[in-house]
């Protein structure tokens, strides 16, 4: 852990919180998007590498669609599961199931509760464009221990898979990242979001 590391997660949760209070979504999808890539160009704890970094131009992120934006409502009705997942950094991960929402015709996604210190929400995904618009490992939406909080009340979650983004991992092999387990796996392909850089591209 650094000071820089410090400074990261409070850019991220800066930015998460100004996207909570825009009342219009595509403009603080908008948001978004550019304080994502003044990070990624910018900050020292940017999942680049250097050489990405100096070759870096922005995120590919697909144009933003209302139509997978959703306020779901979390059915807590579930059987207990636990999970203990290793990774090279942080040692074994756990997490816990909260809850299940339903995203329209697109399926149901299980919601963790990520253990550890204060713990958080986790909400990981992969869908149909695994592997080749997208990671094939998968992308994440919701991380609340780390700031990616896209709000929600009474007893539900705004769930906007514009905002799913690429897991550290993706970028660099230093970084480990849990990747989503069979109850957060999507048929069907999720086209918005964050994109795997095209040909050409750092």
């Amino acid at each position: 852990m650094s000071l820089t590391l410090l400074d990261w997660r409070r850019q991220v949760h800066a930015l998460y919180a100004a996207v909570r209070a825009e009342p219009d979504p595509a403009a603080g999808w908008a948001a978004w998007r550019a304080g994502r890539d003044a990070l990624f160009s910018g900050h020292p704890d940017s999942p680049l590498g250097p050489d990405a970094r100096a070759a870096f131009t922005g995120l590919p992120v697909a144009d933003h669609d209302p139509a997978f934006r959703f306020r779901a409502r979390l059915d807590t009705d579930v059987e207990p599961q636990h999970l203990a997942l290793p990774t090279a950094d942080d040692g074994v991960v756990g997490l816990d199931l909260l809850g299940r929402v339903t995203l329209g015709d697109l399926g149901r996604l299980d919601e963790w509760w990520l253990g550890g210190y204060g713990g958080g929400v986790f909400l990981p995904f992969r869908d149909g464009s695994a592997g080749t618009t997208t990671y094939g490992g998968g992308r994440y939406l919701l991380d609340t221990v780390k700031g990616a909080d896209l709000g929600g009340d009474d007893g539900h979650l705004v769930v906007d898979l514009n905002f799913a983004y690429h897991p550290s991992c993706t970028y660099d092999p230093r970084w480990s990242c849990p990747l989503p387990q069979a109850g957060n796996q999507l048929d069907a392909v999720v086209p918005v979001g964050e994109q795997l850089p095209g040909s050409g591209s750092w």
